[in-house]
């Protein structure tokens, strides 16, 4: 059942500051840097709308559980990365995505949506239709495992109603339009579609940096690459050995499977995301600049923090003004 959002806002009132944040993979850490900025300023949002990793960002801060999801996130390595995918050939997914999810809820907990202490919701796509699903109630966890759920890659989450749900990406990458149906006045847009186009599923120097560096952890990532694609390659029954060596060295020009896959949908989105915000602009549009983070650097939450952080203080002007208007109360 969908919730119903209004604005009380009068000509004495503060404008409700609606957060809109977008898709990415492991770009959405820059999220946290762009709330931590934000709140510098005395910038509070009263909702917080997000898609797929947008989704699990604003869920952390709504919860309440933002510096347990950072400490969380910054601690995690190459290593730590392949744990969590646990491969599952069946459901139409690469991975299944409990591991990530219960690593998760350690951070965030479970709580339903409508006992966060901000207003919330996020986007899914319903894969029967590609209708675009606003979910605003129920179980956090429920609803951005949903949001997060990219085509090629996770398996799709199937409702109780027997609707499948997939990434939000797909159809609405950065949520301004569903900020403002929770009644948003001002909308402040984190975009991390800019320069998506033309990366890849890990960045290659990054992986070849870490296994320089630890040797200890080069074999351990070895040996957890080695059983990962071990059970891709069983599911699939077909060889992916030039993929898997594309993890480990750039030994071809050639694009990985996932590179394939990831790079078509980041197309999409880049044109989506485009398209959309051209109809529904935000009052403050905020960019941070990550073409140097592969789809699948997750290990390197930092850089993408400073940079949601950077990306804030450029629109500094902009929210300098937010901030008296909301400290004016008008």
């Amino acid at each position: 059942m969908r919730r119903t959002y209004t604005s009380h806002r009068n000509h004495n009132s503060k404008p409700i500051i609606g957060l809109a944040l977008g898709s990415g993979a492991a770009r959405g850490w820059a999220h946290i840097g762009v709330i931590r900025e934000l709140a510098k300023l005395g910038i509070k949002p009263d909702v917080i709308a997000g898609s797929s990793v947008g989704g699990v960002v604003g869920g952390a801060c709504a919860s309440g559980n933002l510096d347990e999801f950072e400490s969380w996130i910054t601690s995690l390595g190459k290593v730590d990365i392949i744990r969590l995918l646990d491969a599952k050939m069946t459901g139409g997914g690469f991975l299944k995505g409990s591991s990530l999810m219960g690593a998760i809820e350690e951070s965030i907990g479970d709580p339903n949506i409508e006992d966060l202490g901000i207003p919330f919701a996020c986007v899914a796509t319903e894969l029967g239709t590609g209708r675009e699903i606003w979910l605003e109630d129920g179980s956090l966890l429920d609803a951005c495992r949903a949001s997060i759920a990219l085509p090629g890659l996770f398996a799709p989450c199937r409702r109780s109603d027997d609707i499948l749900l997939v990434d939000g990406g797909l159809v609405n990458p950065v949520p301004v339009s569903l900020a403002r149906a929770m009644g948003a006045d001002f909308v402040i847009a984190v975009n991390l579609n800019g320069d998506l186009v033309g990366h890849h599923f890990w960045h290659q120097a990054a992986v070849e940096e870490a296994i320089e560096e630890d040797d200890e952890a080069s074999e351990e990532l070895e040996r957890g690459i080695a059983k990962w694609a071990g059970k891709v390659k069983s599911g699939l029954g077909v060889r992916l050995d030039a993929y898997i060596s594309s993890l480990r060295k750039d030994e071809t020009p050639d694009p990985g499977l996932f590179d394939v896959i990831v790079g078509s949908i980041d197309i999409m989105q880049d044109r989506l995301t485009r398209s959309r915000m051209a109809g529904e602009p935000p009052e403050i549009h905020i960019k941070p600049r990550l073409s140097h983070i592969g789809l699948m650097d997750f290990d390197r939450a930092g850089e993408c923090i400073e940079e949601g952080r950077e990306a804030t203080r450029r629109q500094h002007e902009e929210l300098q003004s937010l901030s008296r208007l909301l400290a004016n109360g008008s």
